[in-house]
């Protein structure tokens, strides 16, 4: 358990047996290509901001065009090594111990999932807000309590009917979610004007909302990875399906900033804010696109958190299956879930859900960060320690290709901490990342020697 196949080294994490039922149905293609994409993003909702931040659409186009290949691109073809290297629930946990010991596993394990956990707990909140534009009795502590908790329940046991139903469920969510997109562009077509994709007034940009905003809406990349014990031929499915994913991110961002700021006047830019897609549905289509989109965003929060759930349940069974968790986080239900693991997301989301938005997303900034970059250090030494470790040769990159990552990746797993309201001029995130890419550097260098 941990190893990547055909060979054996005492450093990988051993197993815990057991007992198991029945195995369940492997998850196919398109329902891993749908949850990878609730994983990253969801959709066209909150990259809204990036044409206030950019100042105008020219710089919004130009982040969803280019940062991807920055930052999505590569982040995905790490995990897609990894995760053909290492078929097994557990993910970046079983990378990081297998390249640094069982010890910074835990680490990664504890900081992804609590960095997922508070990432969860914000959705079933964002749904209620969405939900509140139409009854504002949910913004009410008396009704807005239960449903919060009716709510996460309800996700929660679709969590547990099994992964297969979540991952069909997340691919009707997906044509729900970008539907309204795909029917907006064909009524734009006559409205649009190309020369208002080059506006762009840099004295009223953000640089550091601009590039936080890029960020958040390109990462989590790794986060499928956990449950590559439930794919059909992991080998060859992840590759496949994280291409996919990155293919169909950059359109869900692209087409409907191109069809939005192609079809409204340059003097809006400031209006764009989150949820301003409505109003463009508004414009276009009138109030039936408008409620369209809103209803299109709801249900985005509901497929983010059942990706995200599913994530974090199966990791929990993997790090248990390594022996760093009680056996119990790896039983299973009759439906092939890990129960236990799923009930204990689900305690953290409904524990979680009552801090402030900014609360959440300052800390699991900070935890992302530290994770990211111990991935990537742990990528480095992987090929050091067994340089043909790798079973997706289309996968793999060159040490140059390493270099520039690494570098890209210790600056750019600094930005969400940019976005957080701090006055500080080094926070702990920025001292860690300093040191971690210091050391990156000389592993990067000794690899390419």
């Amino acid at each position: 358990m941990g190893e990547p196949s055909g060979d054996d080294d005492s450093s990988y994490p051993s197993s815990v047996t057991t007992p198991q039922p029945a195995t369940p149905k492997k998850l196919s293609m398109l329902p891993l290509i749908a949850l990878i994409f609730y994983n990253v993003s969801g959709g066209p909702f909150g990259v809204e901001d990036s044409v206030s931040a950019g100042g105008g659409p020219l710089l919004s186009l130009l982040g969803f065009l280019v940062f991807p290949f920055l930052w999505s691109l590569p982040e995905a073809l790490v995990t897609a090594e990894l995760a053909a290297s290492f078929p097994e629930n557990g993910g970046y946990v079983l990378w990081i111990s297998s390249a640094f010991g069982p010890f910074w596993g835990f680490q990664e394990g504890f900081w992804k999932w609590a960095s997922g956990t508070m990432d969860n707990a914000l959705y079933p909140v964002l749904f209620l807000d969405y939900l509140c534009r139409s009854l504002p009795l949910f913004a009410h502590p008396a009704a807005r309590t239960p449903a919060l908790l009716a709510l996460t329940a309800g996700l929660t046991f679709l969590n547990y009917r099994g992964l297969n139903i979540v991952g069909l469920a997340a691919v009707a969510l997906t044509a729900f979610s970008l539907s309204p997109f795909v029917v907006m562009a064909l009524l734009a077509l006559p409205r649009l004007r190309p020369r208002r994709w080059l506006a762009v007034d840099l004295k009223r940009a953000n640089f550091r909302g601009y590039f936080n905003i890029m960020f958040w809406n390109l990462n989590y990349w790794d986060k499928a990875s956990t449950l590559a014990g439930e794919v059909e031929d992991p080998s060859r499915s992840f590759p496949k399906a994280l291409f996919g994913a990155v293919i169909l991110v950059m359109a869900s961002y692209l087409i409907p900033l191109l069809v939005g700021t192609g079809a409204m006047e340059a003097s809006s830019t400031e209006e764009w804010k989150d949820g301003y897609f409505a109003q463009v549905g508004m414009v276009i289509g009138g109030a039936w696109l408008r409620w369209w989109i809103q209803a299109a965003a709801a249900m985005s929060n509901m497929g983010l958190f059942e990706a995200e759930m599913s994530s974090d349940s199966f990791q929990l069974l993997g790090m248990s299956e390594m022996g760093m968790l009680p056996a119990i986080f790896a039983e299973r239900s009759q439906y092939g879930t890990p129960t236990i693991s799923i009930l204990c997301s689900a305690t953290g989301v409904i524990l979680l859900s009552w801090m402030s938005f900014q609360e959440i997303v300052e800390f699991l900034n900070f935890l992302y960060s530290l994770g990211m970059l111990l991935e990537f250090a742990a990528f480095i030494k992987l090929r050091i320690k067994k340089p043909g470790f790798a079973v997706q040769k289309k996968a793999q990159m060159h040490c140059s290709d390493v270099d520039k990552l690494e570098k890209l990746t210790s600056q750019a797993s600094l930005s969400p901490c940019g976005g957080a309201k701090h006055t500080k001029k080094k926070t702990a995130v920025e001292r860690c990342a300093s040191i971690n890419s210091k050391k990156l550097d000389r592993a990067a260098c000794i690899w390419c020697e």
